[in-house]
Order: structure tokens, then sequence, then C-alpha cells
């Protein structure tokens, strides 16, 4: 299959290799490295998709920034959810979360002469290093494995003051590790960016699903965390793949700050001809990559990001499957020698949700991810994802029966049976 280093095989290689080998073998894998969403998809989404189609707009090219109830809608989901005040004129539809990270990075490594460089704080999302890879835009990284806290501050100081980045990426909660960053690390973050003219990229793929605390009610405390609190610096991306279950429908939206979305730039009026960041993003590049997101699924998100403002839509509470199923495929791996490597959040142990990671004692995170390949379970390295530990990343969304789970538990204690620890 042409993978010279499994380790550093992209999320999609490392899937079509397992499924070659359950051809080949007649025998399902249990597949820990796809991110699928395991929960049916929002019905109220898919019912409004359908009223918008009857109603004939799949002939009519959507608008490039965003139909208006979606903007007006996501606006309101964010005051409700996260308690922020992001004006719809500041939001814009990108053809999932993989879209915004890829036409953004373009755009930031643009916006000033020798800010050329994007900050991933890892581990994170295999592909938006790779997004940075094909586009040949410069990367720095930061594993915060051992800079949690006021460490982070010192870490950030020694990247930032050499002058050139330009944005600092992740995900909260985090892919691969599931730790969320505690108010302190926000507030470093935003003071940071504001020093050294950072613009921060927060990425909310799995909104509110640190399920050690109850988010999701709309309007009421607490919020979900984020930086937009203390900086104006920043943006947000927000997809509805896992908090909806819409993954196969492809959108996000990317959520920008009227101080940011209005700030002008020198080479964005001679390149775009269009000195705001925001225009230059919605029309300069966005337009060059898609011409817009599809009509019908605008409605459907509109309609999804309605019902969870009016309290219809509970996706929170939906999504708190994930963190059972977490807490079981842990103890499977915890009962037969393996440890979970990013294990805390502070003095808390990181929340059961989406992801976590392992290791096992001896093994390097390709050794491991290989010999596990034998045991029929397929996983991805950590190295893949910009960390600097030895270790795997599990993904618990398609643990979805008992049968799966007993296909876990035995391939297990098969692999842990025939490699004792010393």
């Amino acid at each position: 299959m042409n993978i010279d280093d499994i380790s550093s095989a992209t999320i999609r290689q490392i899937l079509a290799l397992a499924n070659r080998l359950e051809a080949y073998l007649g025998d399902s894998f249990v597949h820990l490295e796809m991110g699928n969403p395991g929960l049916p998809a929002s019905e109220i989404g898919i019912e409004a998709e359908r009223a918008a189609l009857l109603q004939g707009i799949a002939n009519q090219y959507p608008n490039i920034a965003g139909i208006k109830p979606l903007k007006d809608n996501a606006s309101e989901f964010l005051k409700a959810f996260l308690d922020i005040d992001i004006p719809p004129r500041c939001i814009m539809p990108t053809v999932g979360s993989m879209q915004a990270t890829f036409t953004l990075f373009l755009l930031l490594a643009q916006r000033l002469p020798g800010r050329d460089t994007l900050l991933f704080l890892d581990p994170g999302f295999p592909a938006q290093h790779n997004q940075a890879k094909v586009l040949g835009v410069k990367q720095e990284s930061i594993d915060i494995y051992d800079c949690r806290g006021e460490a982070l501050e010192a870490r950030l100081e020694e990247k930032l003051s050499k002058g050139n980045i330009t944005a600092i990426v992740y995900s909260n909660p985090n892919n691969p590790a599931w730790f969320n960053l505690t108010d302190t690390e926000y507030r470093i973050l935003a003071r940071m960016a504001d020093k050294h003219d950072v613009i921060i990229v927060e990425d909310h793929a799995y909104m509110g699903m640190d399920f050690r605390v109850r988010y999701g009610v709309p309007y009421c405390e607490p919020f979900v965390p984020t930086v937009a609190r203390y900086t104006g610096n920043c943006m947000l991306l927000v997809s509805a793949s896992k908090i909806f279950s819409y993954a196969g429908q492809r959108i996000a939206v990317v959520c920008m700050t009227p101080e940011l979305y209005d700030r002008q730039y020198d080479f964005l009026r001679e390149f775009y001809d269009m000195p705001a960041f925001g225009d230059a993003y919605t029309f300069g590049v966005l337009y060059c990559a898609s011409s817009g997101v599809a009509h019908s699924v605008q409605y459907g998100l509109a309609e999804m990001f309605k019902a969870a403002v009016d309290g219809r839509l509970d996706f929170v509470k939906e999504a708190q499957e994930y963190g059972r199923r977490a807490a079981l495929a842990k103890k499977a791996f915890t009962d037969n020698g393996f440890h979970i490597v990013y294990d805390r959040d502070g003095d808390r142990p990181i929340s059961d949700g989406f992801f976590f990671t392992v290791g096992y004692p001896g093994f390097r995170s390709a050794e491991l991810q290989k010999t596990l390949l034998r045991y029929g379970v397929s996983t991805i390295s950590l190295p893949s994802t910009g960390s600097r530990q030895e270790g795997l990343r599990v993904c618990v969304s398609l643990l979805n029966d008992p049968a799966t789970f007993e296909r876990l538990r035995t391939r297990l204690e098969a692999f842990h049976r025939d490699h004792p620890i010393s």
C-alpha cells in the first residue's frame, strides 16, 4: 500500500490498511483509528434539509458568507452555550472544519511579513499538520504534556518572542488526548496572543464534551470554556460533525471576533483588494475553495443550532454515550498492562470522552501500533499527532455494541499474555 512508515501514515491510510486486512482475513478489526460519529445523525437537521430541498433551493448557489438563518442562529448558539457575543456578520460556513483550517492557514501565513509559521499545541489532529505541510506553511509545536498550568507561559514566550508565529492552533477538548485547558491556561494564551499579535484558532469539534461538568444548558452556567472571553485575537471553529453527529454532510462555522474580522492588513489590500481580514477570508479565499457550502445543509445546521438554543436538542447529553464507552475501553486497556499517557488536567484525571491515549511498557509507538494490528486492533500513533510521547490514540466512537467490546477485551488479553511486563 506504499506506506513507508506506519507511525506517520494518515488516519485514512490506516483505515484503508485495516479494511484490506479485514477483507483478506475474513474477520472484523476493532476500529479505534477513525473518528466517525457513533451516534445517529440529528433528525432535526435531516428534516430541515429535506424541507429546504423541497422548496427548490438546490438550483441556487448559496451565499458564500452563509444564509441569514444560519448566521443568526449560530450567533445565538454561541451566546447560549459559551456566553460570548459574536455578531452574525462575523460567522461564515465552511465545508467542515477541515476546509476551515486549510483556508485559514493560508490566509494567516499571508497577513504579516515574516509571520509565516503556525504553532500547534500538541498533540493535535494529524490532518491539520498535514494541511500546513501541503500548503507549504511552516509549523512549530509545543507538546503540552510537560507544560500545563503556569509552566505554559514560559514555553509560549520562548516560541512567540522569535516573531515568526502567526497563529496558535488547538482543540478543546483535545484530539487526541482529551485533556481540557484550564482557566489559567486560557488566560495565559490570551495574554500571550495580545502581547505578540498572534491569532488563536480554537477548534470546538467536541464542544461541551468534558463530561465532568454539566455543560450544554442554554443561557445557564457553567458555560463552555473559551479563550474568546479574554482576547479578541481569536476565532472559533464549531463543527456539526460530532456535536450533532452530522459528519457526512460536511459543515462547520468559522466565528471571528469583530476585532479580528475588521482588522486591516496591507498585504490583503494589495493581494485581494480587500484590506479587512474577514472579507479577504470569505470573498478571497473561501470563494476560491468551494464557492459556498451546500445550500440544504446550511438550513439543516441553522435549525440544529436553533433547536439547541430552544432546549429541544440537548447535544451534550446525547454525546455522553461516548463517556460511557471510554470508561469501558480504558478499563479494557489498563486491565491488560496499558497506561494512560495524557492522564490529568492539573490535579484532576482527564474526562472520559471521544478519545484517550495509551502506552505499553517496552514498546515505542510504531512497534505498538503495528503489533496491535496483528491482534486485530487498529489505532494511530501519538507521533503522528505531534506528540513527543510514546503511545497510541484510541477513539471510542465505533465501540458501539457489546460484541465489539468483547473483541477488544479478548484481543488485548491475548496481546498482554504474549507480551508480559517484566
